[in-house]
């Protein structure tokens, strides 16, 4: 019998996602999230709104792209979504992370992984846009529950948020409606400058 030591290694490599700390605050303000903590809660949306899902999207498949979409994050570092600068080397830094963090693990485990991954980046299939509208409402959530967070520390526009969660309008139509609606409110209440 082989020993899982490759994958041990790797369980013990992810440990790294909980030191990786992303700007967006909890939903009680009281500390910036890490990057393990927001790969948890999409998967526990996605599981719990489900019924939001377009038909074609396979659910399981999308919790388990959003559990794994931020491992890369333990090399290349959190980008913040508002970050253009730093968006511009971000591609080039998250497929050299994935090579060496999928490549840490047996065949075929790494290409079954290493294939959720690139398939949430492309975000072509319904599946995946549907995951990555989940990742974009995660943090929406958050900004709005912490009175405007990190959108009023970065002074976010409405403008900004609406073109960050645009994919949202095609990824998830049925929960669209929702994200206007806390968009709007967020605005009203200035959390958002107009």
């Amino acid at each position: 019998m082989r020993l899982p030591w490759q994958q041990i290694a790797f369980v013990v490599e992810i440990d790294r996602l909980k030191l990786v700390l992303r700007q967006t605050q909890l939903m009680d303000a009281s500390r910036r999230e890490n990057s393990a903590e927001h790969s948890w809660h999409p998967a526990m949306m996605a599981l719990v709104l489900a019924e939001y899902a377009p038909a074609e999207v396979d659910i399981q498949r999308a919790i388990h792209q959003v559990l794994i979409h931020d491992l890369v994050e333990i090399d290349a570092g959190d980008t913040f979504c508002y970050d253009a600068a730093g968006h511009d080397d971000k591609a080039e830094r998250e497929q050299q992370a994935a090579d060496r963090i999928f490549g840490l693990l047996p065949a075929p485990i790494d290409q079954d992984l290493r294939q959720l991954w690139d398939e949430f980046e492309a975000q072509i299939t319904p599946t995946a846009r549907f995951a990555a509208s989940i990742d974009r409402i995660q943090p929406l959530l958050h900004n709005w529950q912490t009175g405007g967070g990190t959108w009023k520390q970065h002074g976010i526009s409405r403008a900004q948020v609406m073109q960050r969660m645009a994919p949202v309008e095609t990824g998830a139509p049925d929960l669209w409606p929702f994200v206007l609606e806390v968009i709007e409110e967020s605005v009203t209440k200035g959390y958002l400058t107009a």
